[in-house]
């Protein structure tokens, strides 16, 4: 149901779907969009949708340690072997966090959340 949601604020946002829950090996990619926003020709993007119920152990975006964030890179690293299509296409991943009722969540887009190499 999150999911969903920030899927419809990500399009409402002006980013295309190209994939929902795909999964590889060693990781997951919640969704993977694209933003054709820039002057570059667009940007691939994997998002990482994180709900908490409540924000006392931090946010959702907090949750994303260096294992997580090894393997959505993983993840997007084989996404890319297997969609040719994008391999020249700049990347980023994103965070959407949720809380709230899950039927209708309040969303907060971090855009650029973390980078690759950072991982």
């Amino acid at each position: 149901m999150v999911e969903a949601a920030a899927l419809a604020y990500l399009k409402r946002n002006g980013l295309r779907e190209i994939a929902v829950n795909a999964n590889y090996r060693g990781g997951e990619l919640d969704l993977v969009m694209f933003d054709g926003s820039g002057r570059d020709g667009g940007t691939l993007v994997f998002v990482e949708v994180r709900y908490r119920s409540c924000a006392g152990f931090g946010g959702g975006a907090a949750s994303i340690h260096a294992g997580k964030r090894r393997k959505l890179v993983h993840a997007a690293q084989l996404f890319l072997a297997m969609h040719r299509e994008y391999a020249h296409s700049a990347c980023r991943f994103d965070v959407v966090e949720a809380d709230g009722d899950p039927q209708s969540p309040r969303l907060h887009w971090l855009r650029d959340a973390f980078r690759a190499d950072d991982a």
